[in-house]
């Protein structure tokens, strides 16, 4: 049965939301009647045409925008920002979803990669949450929802950046939490271990290719080695989180960094 979080009428931006994590919440939002604004990279004809299928899927009068900022770039993230308030009236609700990864030892990092890991997965959280809160203020609540990683509670080797970026989300949520606790405003962080990404899945094919084992090996004997169930988390599953989170029923949940990842980090 399918649950009703009472979010009809608000509106959310959720950053790197062209497919992945992003897509899937983007779309759990539209579902309960949410407005959403899109962002990401990628072929213009495919995200229209996804854009076009998650408006038909909205529930109520939600509607379905996107915004090609560059996460990159402050003043394209302002004006993303800016773009939801003018197109749809209000901000209630920010996922700032949007990241990249690259692995190499910390001596062979190429400085470029370093500088877009931070300023994607770090940085761009800063930016959009700057501009996100004076909306929110106004209106006198929000949800602001990070997406961190199980990388921003414990560490991996050869992920140096990603696991810099993701731990200075989890210290942003706390601060910015803190600020914000009497203005009706919460900020979290949602720490997926796996979940199985377009980008997932190109690691699990490239593994199998250089270590010469099949891809169901893979999986259980590297990619999920470090999540004791031995089991990718699943986009409904992350949905769940964010929907509870941005609803009235997660109003006491401010400054978390929730873990939905299998175990990982019980250890």
């Amino acid at each position: 049965m399918a649950v009703d979080y009472h979010l009809e009428g608000q509106v959310a931006v959720v950053t790197g939301s062209t497919s992945g994590i992003g897509h899937a919440m983007a779309a759990a939002l539209a579902g309960q009647g949410v407005s959403v604004v899109l962002n990401g990279f990628g072929e213009a004809a495919k995200i229209e045409a996804d854009r076009a299928a998650m408006q038909a899927a909205a529930a109520a009068n939600a509607r379905v925008l996107y915004h090609g900022a560059d996460m990159t770039k402050p003043a394209e993230i302002a004006d993303l920002v800016a773009f939801a308030h003018k197109e749809l009236g209000r901000l209630d609700i920010l996922v700032n979803n949007a990241g990249v990864q690259h692995v190499a030892p910390v001596d062979e990092f190429p400085e470029a990669r370093w500088d877009a890991i931070i300023g994607i997965n770090l940085s761009s959280v800063f930016h959009a949450t700057k501009h996100a809160l004076p909306l929110m203020k106004a209106g006198g609540r929000g949800r602001i929802v990070n997406i961190a990683s199980a990388h921003g509670l414990v560490a991996s080797p050869f992920k140096s950046a990603y696991v810099a970026a993701k731990h200075g989300v989890v210290g942003f949520t706390k601060s910015c939490a803190l600020e914000v606790a009497r203005s009706g405003i919460t900020v979290n962080a949602i720490c997926p271990g796996y979940v199985k990404t377009p980008l997932v899945e190109m690691q699990i094919a490239d593994q199998a290719k250089a270590r010469g084992i099949p891809m169901d090996r893979v999986v259980d004997e590297v990619i999920l080695a470090a999540q004791p169930n031995r089991s990718f988390v699943g986009y409904e599953q992350l949905a769940g989180l964010l929907l509870y989170l941005v609803s009235d029923a997660g109003g006491s949940v401010t400054g978390a960094a929730l873990s939905i990842d299998g175990g990982w980090t019980a250890a």
